[in-house]
C-alpha cells in the first residue's frame, strides 16, 4: 500500500531550511523479491530500491537522481485489480532515467492511466533555477497538477484524502519537522513517525473504498502508518531531506530475511548536480 508524507519549500527563508522533507513507507508482502537502495544505471546517477519480482524487474517505488529528479509511488486501494495490467513500478524508474520534464511525464503518464491498476504518482525536480512538484492519480482528476509550497500527505486514496491514518501519520509528521533540529535528529524522529503501529480504525472512508476486497481484519491492519499483518506490512521506511544548498541526504531503513525484528538502515549523501 504505502504512506508518504513531506514538506514541500521550494525557496525556504532560512538558510538552514529544507527545500524537501520526505517521509516514507513502502508496505508489500513480506517475500516479495526486491533490492534494497543503492544507485543504479548507466553513470550511478539514480538511487532508489529496486522491485525483482518476476515480470516487474527493475520497477520502483520511491528514487532520486543526483539531478535532482525525484519520483513516489503508492497504489490505490480498490476492490479487484486487473492481473493483466502494466505495472506500476515502471512509472517512477521510467521518470528517473528520462529527459521528459516532470509536467510533461505526468501528462504522457496521465493518457495512458488506464493501462494500470489504481495508483498515485509524484514526480519533481529540484532546480538551481526552480523546484518543481507535479502530482497524478489514475482514479482522479484527468489532469496532473503542481504543487504548491506546503505540507502534504499521500496513501492509497487520493492526495490529501483525509483516512484517519493519513490525518494521525501527517500531525505527527508537521509537529516533527516545525522543530529546529539537526539533520540526524530530524531522520530519526521522521523514523519514528513512520513506525507508528497505532490503528486508526474504524474508518468508514477507508473501509468504504476497500469493501470487497480485504477482510475487516486486513482494512484494520491497514489503518496503521506502519502496517503489521503476518505476511505483508511495513518493510522499508525512506526519509529523504533536500537543503537550501542541494545537499541531500537519503536514509532507508529496510527488513531483512522476511522478519520483523531484523532491519538494516543505510544513509546516502549527495550534492545535487544542479
Amino acid at each position: 500500500m504505502c504512506i508518504i508524507f513531506f514538506k514541500f519549500d521550494p525557496r525556504p527563508v532560512s538558510k538552514n531550511a529544507y527545500r524537501l522533507i520526505l517521509a516514507a513507507n513502502r508496505d508489500e508482502l513480506y517475500n516479495r523479491p526486491s533490492k534494497a537502495a543503492d544507485f543504479w544505471g548507466s553513470s550511478k546517477e539514480i538511487l532508489s530500491g529496486l522491485d525483482l519480482e518476476e515480470g516487474k524487474e527493475g520497477g520502483s517505488w520511491l528514487g532520486i537522481t543526483k539531478r535532482g529528479k525525484l519520483a513516489a509511488l503508492t497504489n490505490y486501494l480498490e476492490g479487484r485489480p486487473n492481473p493483466d495490467a502494466q505495472g506500476r513500478g515502471f512509472l517512477v524508474s521510467n521518470f528517473l532515467t528520462d529527459n521528459l520534464d516532470s509536467f510533461s511525464y505526468m501528462r504522457k503518464v496521465a493518457s495512458e492511466g488506464h493501462l494500470y491498476n489504481g495508483f498515485n504518482l509524484l514526480t519533481a525536480e529540484f532546480r538551481a533555477s526552480e523546484d518543481t512538484v507535479c502530482y497524478y492519480g489514475n482514479k482522479g482528476s484527468p489532469e496532473p497538477i503542481r504543487l504548491k509550497a506546503g505540507i502534504y500527505g499521500l496513501s492509497n486514496s487520493l492526495l490529501e484524502t483525509p483516512w484517519r491514518k493519513l490525518q494521525h501519520g501527517k500531525q505527527r509528521f508537521i509537529s516533527v519537522v516545525d522543530k529546529t533540529l539537526p539533520p540526524e535528529g530530524l531522520v530519526q524522529e521522521l523514523l519514528t513517525v513512520l513506525n507508528d503501529e497505532e490503528l486508526n480504525s474504524p474508518d468508514s472512508m477507508q473501509e468504504g473504498q476497500g469493501v470487497g476486497a480485504y477482510s475487516k481484519a486486513m482494512l484494520q491492519a491497514l489503518s496503521a502508518v506502519c502496517v503489521r499483518s503476518p505476511c505483508y506490512g511495513t518493510r522499508t521506511n525512506t526519509v529523504i531531506l533536500i537543503d537550501s544548498e542541494g545537499n541531500v541526504s537519503f536514509t532507508e531503513r529496510t527488513m531483512l530475511n522476511c522478519d520483523v525484528t531484523q532491519w538494516s538502515t543505510k544513509s546516502f549523501q549527495f550534492k545535487l548536480q544542479e
